[in-house]
């Protein structure tokens, strides 16, 4: 029975030994606080970190879009013929510049002498109905004739008329004279103009080749006229209007910056998208060199609204998201501190804790940038609004450490 009882105190010590130890240990390392970044006075006054409060600012307001650069219908144009052939020379290459009314080509059509020879001959009837028509309007003035011949006379001549508008009209289109075909100076190639100026594109013919009927044969676009159409979406519909700013971003030319303006917006949404288009003319699009297809981002300044900002150099990117320093508190030298501490705090003995709040920015305007908090701080919370990167950086070389 007395080895039994020696045994179980035996157990019950044994037992009670890790958790007193445990408990011990605990008492040895207290739990660490988790606080902000730490800065002495005379670190402050070296990098010359300033404080400042969130304000309320009259800041420009944009809508943010994005599109591609378009040329207007009447700038473009597809270069066809009327009547088809064989083409005889072509004059111009891709990339050239040319000018409303230049020669492109040339093309060999035999129908088009028959053409010719129509017109000369409807001339002709012309010229007899004239004199028909003439001397049996004497008659008829002169109680001579017959009313119905003159009748008949009169009609003739109109049918006539009309026979060699349509012809003179038909060989205009393909680029002939009427009068070379009236006095029978007859051409067999089909001259080809540009029907505007600008800069040729691809040409699919070819000397030799047999160029079909209302088939384009080049195509010239007029890029001096460049505009761009921007997607708007349905909850900034009503903020775009015509005669806004708009500063545009070439996102393929190192997201250079040219200026525009709004000149129309589209009053019917596009497909399924709930967007509408706006458009807006660019600024001196000549010399920006320019073209068709490019895409671009875009700000439309729609006026001005009261929002909250900092200082731009208030913020700060880390891991992908933007904030900013706050001030949490001000230790002095009356407070319980370590010798070492209180060397690093310097001669002043104060030292400033910062701790940093994460903010989504919006406009930039007059070096304010607008922002949202995240997560709400108190009312009148100082802030660091110059000097918030050496802080990030404080921060970042304490996590390292650590």
């Amino acid at each position: 029975m007395a080895y039994l009882l020696i045994g179980s105190l035996i157990l019950t010590a044994c037992s009670q030994q890790p958790k007193e130890e445990k408990e011990e240990t605990e008492k040895e390392a207290p739990k660490k606080e988790a606080e902000g970044v730490s800065l002495s006075q005379s670190q402050i006054d070296a990098v010359g970190i300033r404080l400042g409060t969130i304000e309320e600012k009259n800041l420009k307001s944009v809508v943010k879009a994005s599109g591609q650069l378009e040329v207007p219908p009447q700038n473009k144009a597809e270069v066809t013929l009327l009547m088809g052939g064989v083409v005889n020379q072509v004059f111009v290459l891709e990339g050239q510049h040319v000018v409303k009314g230049q020669k492109l080509a040339t093309i060999e059509n035999n129908q088009l002498i028959q053409l010719q020879q129509d017109y000369m001959s409807a001339q002709s009837s012309l010229s007899y109905a004239i004199k028909e028509y003439e001397r049996q309007k004497e008659l008829n003035d002169a109680n001579a004739g017959v009313g119905k011949i003159f009748q008949q006379a009169e009609s003739t001549l109109r049918s006539e008329k009309a026979k060699v508008a349509a012809l003179s009209r038909q060989l205009r289109q393909v680029g002939v004279s009427p009068e070379s075909a009236a006095h029978g100076r007859f051409i067999t190639e089909i001259p080809v103009y540009a029907p505007i100026s600008g800069t040729i594109g691809k040409i699919v013919i070819q000397t030799g080749s047999y160029a079909e009927p209302a088939r384009p044969l080049m195509s010239i676009i007029d890029n001096s006229k460049v505009h761009c159409d921007l997607v708007v979406y349905e909850k900034d519909l009503f903020k775009v209007k015509a005669g806004q700013q708009v500063y545009f971003t070439l996102t393929n030319q190192n997201n250079r910056e040219i200026t525009g303006k709004i000149y129309g917006v589209n009053q019917s949404f596009e497909n399924e998208s709930k967007a509408i288009i706006a458009h807006a003319v660019i600024e001196q699009a000549a010399k920006n060199n320019l073209i068709q297809g490019m895409y671009v981002s875009a700000l439309i300044d729609v006026g001005r609204q009261t929002t909250t900002a900092v200082p731009s150099e208030a913020l700060v990117k880390s891991g992908g998201k933007e904030y900013i320093y706050y001030l949490v508190r001000v230790n002095d030298a009356s407070e319980k501190k370590q010798d070492s501490k209180r060397d690093e705090e310097g001669p002043s003995g104060k030292s400033y804790v910062f701790e940093k709040a994460e903010v989504v920015t919006g406009v930039s305007d007059l070096g304010y940038t607008e922002i949202k908090l995240v997560s709400e701080l108190p009312k009148d919370v100082r802030i660091v609004t110059k000097g918030a990167f050496y802080i990030l950086s404080s921060e970042s070389a304490t996590g390292d450490e650590d």
